[in-house]
Formats: C-alpha cells, sequence, structure tokens
C-alpha cells in the first residue's frame, strides 16, 4: 500500500476498568456526514442525533463492563461501529471493516470503511471531500479504549491502528489467570452435526479415509472450543445389496453363524473380497445374494443377525484406528435412517417435488442436466434416498442449525444437487449463508511420490492401521538414533514415538488447502525442519525446558507476575497471542483447518526470533519473560488439541 499522506491521533487510553467510551469529539456537530436543507429537517435530523449519541454512548458504556473476549479484530470492530454510526448516521447498514495489518509496518489492524463510504455519500451533499477527510472524521468519532494507543489515517482514508502494549500485556496475564477458554470465540450457531469418517462395513479403513477422519475431527474440535454443541455422525455405510453376498457367503462358510467370531472369519477385507469373488463369477451365488438382500431388508431375524455380526465385527477395527487416532464418533448409519426413508420422500411428493423417469422416481432441478434420483425403478432406495432422509433427521430430530458433511470433492455434485433438493423443498434457506445451512467440505486424494494415487506396490490401497504403525516405527527409529532409549522409560520412548508419528501424519494433512491433493511422503512429515508436526512439537518441547530451567513456580508466576511488552519481538510474539481468537473463528467460518496450521507454524516463528532476542533466563525482564513463555506453550497446546494432536514436553 502506497502511503501518500499520515495524519496522526493519540487515544488517550482510559482507566482500566473501561473498554471504551465515547469521546470529546464523538457529538460535534461538524463531524456529521449530511447537511438539512430546511429548518424542519435539520430539527429532525438535530433531534435524532442526539437520540442516537445517546443511544451510541449507552452501548459504549455497556461494552465497557465487558471482559476482553479476546477477538482482537471484533472488539475493534465494535468502537468503529460506534465511530460509523455517529460520523455517518444516515447510513446504519454500513458495517465495519476491520483488518488485521499484513506488514504491521504502520498499524496492528487496519479500518477500510474510508473509500467505500465516499463512494456512498459523495452524490448526497456531503461535507467531506475525499476519503481521506471520512477517514479523519472516523478518527475523530472514535470512542477513546484502553486497547488503543494510537491511529493515523493514511492514503486514501486508510485507518492504521497501533494497540496498547500496555493492554496487550494485560490481556495476556488475564489469559494465564483465567485460562486459554476464555478467549475461544463466539458463533452464532448453537448446535452442528460434522458427518466425516463415514467407512463402510466390512471394508477396512484405508488412506482415503484418512482425510476424511482428521478435517472432521479438528472441525468438530474447532466448533467445540467455540462452544457449539456438536454432533459427531459417522454415517457409516451399513445398508445396501452387497451385504447380500456377505450375508450368503457367511452361511455357506459357517453354517451355525451363532459361533461365528472375528477370529473365525478373519481378515474382513480378504473376506469380502471372496464373497465379491464368487459373486462375480458363481450366477446360484449370485441368486442367492440377491434373494438375500430382499430377506435382511423384510426384517427376516436370521438375516439380520447375520448381517449384525457383520457389522460388529468391523465396528471393532474401526474402534481400533479411532482410539489411535484419538477421535470421537457417533455411529448412525444408513441403515438408521431407512425406517424414515418412505415417510421423506412421501413428504417431497406431497410437494410436487417427485416425478416419475423412466420407471423411477425422481426430482427435477434446475441447473442440473440429469435428475436426482430418490427411488430406483425396482422401487429399491440409493444414496439420494438416504442423504435426504438423513438430512431431514437432522433438522427436525435434532435441531441441527449446521451440517457440515466431510467428503471427497468426487462427490460435490451430489452434494449440490440433493442441497438444492432441499432448499426446493423448503426445509433449508435460499440464502446459504443463512441457518439452518448445509456445507459440503470437500478434500482432494492423497498422493503418493509418483503423483499417482498413494497405493502400496501391490496396486492395493494402503491400510490406515499399516500407515499408522509405520508412522510410529520411524519416529521411534530416529528417537533411537538421538540415544533417547538411553535417556528415557520404554513408556516415555512409546508414548513420545506415537504422538510424533501420528502428530505428523495429521499434520502433514491439515496443513494443506483441503482442496487440493497432496502427496504422502514419511520423510517430509516426520523432518524436524520447517513446518511440520516435528518441528512444532520440538519447539513446545523446548519452551517447557526453558521454564523447567529457570527454576522458577510458573504456576505461582501466572498469578502474581507482570508480563510487559517492550521489546519489538516481545510485542510481536504477544500480539500474534492475542490473534488466536479471531484465526479460530476464520477457520471455523470457512471450514478451514489449514488457517490454524498456518497460525501455529508462524506462532513458533514469533517464539524463535523472540527467543533469539531477548534472553529469558537469568535476565532483569526473567518473570515477565517467562510469562510470555509460558502463554505461547498455552497456546500451542490449545493448538495441537484442536488439531488432535498429543503435545510432548521433553525432547
Amino acid at each position: 500500500m502506497a502511503i501518500l499522506s499520515q495524519t496522526l491521533f493519540p487515544v488517550t487510553a482510559t482507566p482500566p476498568s473501561s473498554l471504551f467510551s465515547l469521546n470529546r469529539f464523538s457529538r460535534s456537530h461538524h463531524h456529521f456526514a449530511y447537511f438539512s436543507s430546511s429548518p424542519t429537517e435539520k430539527l429532525r435530523a438535530t433531534a435524532w442525533r442526539f437520540a442516537f449519541a445517546t443511544k451510541a454512548k449507552s452501548v459504549a458504556t455497556m461494552a465497557a463492563n465487558e471482559e476482553f473476549t479476546g477477538n482482537l479484530k471484533r472488539q475493534l470492530a465494535k468502537l468503529f461501529d460506534v465511530s460509523l454510526k455517529l460520523t455517518v448516521p444516515d447510513e446504519p447498514s454500513v458495517e465495519p471493516l476491520v483488518a488485521a495489518s499484513a506488514l504491521g509496518k504502520f498499524g496492528d489492524y487496519q479500518c477500510n470503511n474510508a473509500m467505500g463510504l465516499w463512494s456512498i455519500i459523495k452524490g448526497k451533499g456531503t461535507q467531506f471531500k475525499g476519503p481521506p477527510a471520512v477517514g479523519q472524521a472516523l478518527v475523530k468519532s472514535l470512542p477513546t479504549s484502553e486497547m488503543v494507543e494510537s491511529c493515523s489515517v493514511a492514503g486514501p482514508g486508510f485507518i492504521n491502528v497501533v494497540l496498547s502494549a500496555k493492554w496487550m500485556a494485560k490481556s495476556i496475564e488475564n489469559m494465564l489467570i483465567n485460562g486459554v477458554d476464555t478467549w475461544a470465540p463466539t458463533l452464532s450457531v448453537k448446535r452442528a452435526v460434522v458427518d466425516f469418517s463415514s467407512p463402510n462395513i466390512a471394508k477396512e479403513m484405508h488412506v482415503g479415509h484418512l482425510r476424511s477422519t482428521i478435517i472432521g475431527d479438528t472441525l468438530a474440535r474447532m466448533l467445540e472450543y467455540s462452544n457449539v454443541e456438536v454432533l459427531r455422525r459417522n454415517h457409516v455405510g451399513d445398508w445396501g445389496t452387497q451385504f447380500g453376498m456377505l450375508i450368503e457367503y457367511l452361511f455357506e462358510k459357517f453354517p451355525d453363524t451363532d459361533s461365528v467370531t472375528e477370529t473365525a472369519i478373519g481378515d474382513l477385507q480378504v473376506f469380502y473380497k471372496a464373497s465379491k469373488h464368487k459373486f462375480d463369477l458363481d450366477e446360484d451365488f449370485k441368486e442367492k445374494a440377491q434373494q438375500a438382500v430382499v430377506r435382511l431388508q423384510g426384517g427376516d431375524p436370521v438375516y439380520r443377525k447375520a448381517w449384525a455380526k457383520i457389522c460388529d465385527i468391523s465396528r471393532t477395527e474401526f474402534a481400533k484406528v479411532y482410539q489411535r487416532l484419538r477421535v470421537e464418533l457417533e455411529e448412525k448409519g444408513e441403515s438408521f435412517y431407512n425406517p424414515y426413508i418412505a415417510k421423506v420422500i412421501e413428504e417431497l411428493n406431497s410437494k410436487g417435488l417427485v416425478e416419475e423417469s423412466e420407471g423411477a422416481r425422481v426430482i427435477f432441478l434446475e441447473g442440473f442436466d440429469i435428475p436426482l434420483m430418490v427411488v430406483k425403478s425396482d422401487g429399491g432406495f440409493n444414496y439420494a434416498s438416504t442423504d435426504l432422509t438423513a438430512l431431514w433427521y437432522r433438522l427436525n430430530e435434532e435441531k441441527a442449525e449446521w451440517i457440515i458433511y466431510v467428503t471427497d470433492v468426487g462427490q460435490q455434485q451430489h452434494f449440490n444437487m440433493f442441497f438444492k433438493a432441499a432448499r426446493k423443498a423448503g426445509w433449508l434457506p435460499d440464502n446459504d449463508k443463512t441457518y439452518p445451512r448445509v456445507n459440503h467440505v470437500g478434500f482432494g486424494l492423497v498422493l503418493g511420490e509418483d503423483g499417482k494415487r498413494f497405493r502400496t506396490r501391490a496396486t492395493d490401497v494402503v491400510r490406515l492401521v499399516d500407515l499408522l504403525d509405520e508412522a510410529k516405527t520411524r519416529s521411534k527409529l530416529a528417537l533411537i538414533e538421538r540415544g533417547k532409549d538411553k535417556e528415557w522409560t520404554p513408556e516415555e520412548l512409546d508414548q513420545t514415538a506415537e504422538a510424533v508419528g501420528y502428530g505428523a501424519v495429521k499434520y502433514a494433512d491439515l496443513k494443506n488447502n483441503r482442496l487440493t491433493n497432496y502427496t504422502f511422503s514419511f520423510d517430509q512429515m516426520l523432518n524436524d525442519k520447517g513446518n511440520t508436526a516435528v518441528y512444532l512439537l520440538y519447539a513446545h518441547a523446548r519452551i517447557c525446558s526453558i521454564i523447567r530451567k529457570s527454576g522458577k513456580d510458573i504456576d505461582e508466576l501466572r498469578k502474581t507476575g507482570k508480563l510487559a511488552l517492550d521489546h519489538a519481538d516481545e510485542r510481536a510474539l504477544g500480539l500474534h497471542l492475542l490473534r488466536f481468537a479471531e484465526t479460530v473463528e476464520e477457520a471455523c467460518t470457512n471450514l478451514l483447518p489449514s488457517v490454524l496450521c498456518e497460525y501455529l507454524y508462524n506462532l513458533s516463528e514469533h517464539y524463535t526470533r523472540f527467543y533469539s532476542n531477548c534472553q529469558v533466563n537469568g535476565s532483569p525482564e526473567e518473570t515477565s519473560r517467562l510469562l510470555l513463555c509460558e502463554a505461547t506453550a498455552i497456546v500451542m497446546r490449545k493448538c495441537f488439541h484442536l488439531l488432535g494432536i498429543t503435545p510432548v514436553y521433553k525432547i
């Protein structure tokens, strides 16, 4: 941004008990935007403006009694909202445009309303001569606040805001006393469903399930941190035609199905392949399998029992993977919604949405070349029937306001179609930003280092358990090479290897924009340099080591110590810590875990610069700097938690 001119406005700090109040300029008549043409209009305008100024002062006083929520951008937006309403009272719909300054050279935050506001008011008899004058008026009407050190107007009306280092330090002190949860963002939604992972019964979880499971878990964790009630849903594929061949094959291999155990069946994936092979080659078996589907869906107790046995064995295997990844889910698979489908299809039919087409029942949707099939020509249901029913259930029975589906980008059209059908039915508002709302969180493929879909040398998909085993093994070998097997107990070595190995796999996925493909490389993800989980976990452990070596009781210091941000690198680190809440809110709003990963990596970089230039232990500023170290470690741990990564405390 080219700086043409700058006008500096110091903002007088108020006593610490007050967040902000109206400054002495705020009711001055020459800061209002318009002149009225008649005495009556002038009288009316004056009365209205006096009423608004009184109301604005009330709003400011009310906000003064609020605790700092941790979201700097929102707090500044409140100040500029008051200023906007005082400066241009005839434009009440204008929202404050506040953003973090990219370079930080001229300020910590910017308010960018002046140019847009000028384009609105310039033809309406305004007194202002251009955007810079609008910017200066906004600053003069800005309530004084202990959080703002100064404001300057630059170029075509950009307002640069410098925060008070004293206020920043006090805010971090409060977090150290009251906990990082006081920095949790506040979202407008109260209950959300996150539909993720969703493997198919009788098939092993493979690398293709990795992204949905990891991304979905992180989104759920971020929403939960933001005080949203999250229903974590595992929409497993536990219903469909494949169960006919599985059940029939089970009967052939084990006539006494009551005695069937997980050990007897062995590898469920091999069992599935064997049943599929027979289904493809043996016409008699194929016919029996098709009849088995009819009996299963008709409620035959023998077939239902066999189906339940297969599902239970699968669930046991899934649970082992989820436990290793520390992912929590509640299963509500396709079969759960089956009893509701007919009722939902009838509701759609009663609204005139369902039509006959080539023997099937479909919903025609504007903008799509093909209709959405909801009942097949043989009378059976499909994915669309189940997904529409699940959406109906989540809206009407579970009362969810936001429903988030985490699947690969290849399913985008399916979601676009059934979301549009739901809008056509009146279940969802036409505006996709209004609640209740739905979002498809798509993600790209996991590629091998050859640039092709990640597979084993035998061209099979990579089993998730094998991938996790190798990550842990490689991590342990790296620790042994550094001699940690001689310093630590076997339990410590194993736990650290697991935390680092699994954390490396998760972070390597989450740090990428989820819409893109990414290359899976153990060598890269387990590198202890650069933007990797290993580097970040070690950075956290180093901070913990510095605090331990001080010999100080950090818990006592948190209660009694004082923090100062006098050095430029102290201030930069403190500012980045205070941007945590708005970062989490941005990651939630845009459903992008990579935003949080970028924040975490930048936090470690800010800390490295601080530690390189500011002696901690043994310095006159030791107490303050130890508190800054502790605040950094706390925020890092919260980031790790939101990403599903277990922190390590020594290296």
